[in-house]
């Protein structure tokens, strides 16, 4: 019996949210698409959020994803930046929430451990791997959708496996894990 699913990667970001969507097939990885939403255009921080959302939800409806691995903010220094992108990573886990698929939140430095073997990994050896691994014949010129498909990939790696980062299947589940973040 063939099993078979789809997984959509997402690396959020407020100035170019990149993705990847693979099918799995019998433990074999095809590549659907490799994307970015380019957010540059939009002066309005909300306008970007409010586009990031209309177009998971649009993903979503055309690819029908039966998972969701997205890229967990790193912590840096800046504040706003950090601020800005947990708010794109939020509203792209809300459309998946509200179609009510499965989300998983995979840091960067394990994303680039389960491509490359080394969680310290470049953008470009991360993308490289990937090229070779679903046969891309050309690397986008911004690497942030092949982030995106790392995350997928990676969470093709660890499906099955216990200690995955963090899972949501809705927002009970969400609410659940997240108790010190709710306000009563």
């Amino acid at each position: 019996m063939s099993t078979e699913k789809i997984i959509l990667g997402i690396d959020p970001g407020t100035t170019i949210m990149g993705f990847g969507l693979i099918k799995v097939v019998d433990k074999k990885i095809e590549l659907l698409r490799l994307d970015e939403l380019l957010l540059k255009k939009y002066d309005n921080h909300y306008a970007k959020l409010k586009v990031i959302f209309e177009r998971t939800i649009e993903i979503i409806e055309t690819y029908h994803p039966d998972e969701i691995a997205i890229e967990a903010p790193f912590f840096g220094k800046n504040v706003q930046s950090m601020l800005k992108l947990g708010r794109a990573q939020g509203v792209a886990m809300a459309a998946g929430l509200m179609r009510e698929v499965p989300i998983t939140e995979y840091s960067p430095k394990k994303i680039k451990m389960a491509i490359t073997g080394n969680g310290n990994a470049s953008k470009e050896q991360v993308a490289k791997m990937l090229q070779s691994l679903v046969n891309l014949k050309t690397l986008p010129k911004n690497l942030d959708a092949t982030d995106g498909l790392a995350a997928a990939v990676c969470h093709f790696y660890n499906s099955g496996k216990i200690g995955v980062e963090k899972n949501y299947t809705g927002w009970a589940s969400f609410v659940k894990q997240n108790e010190k973040r709710v306000k009563k």
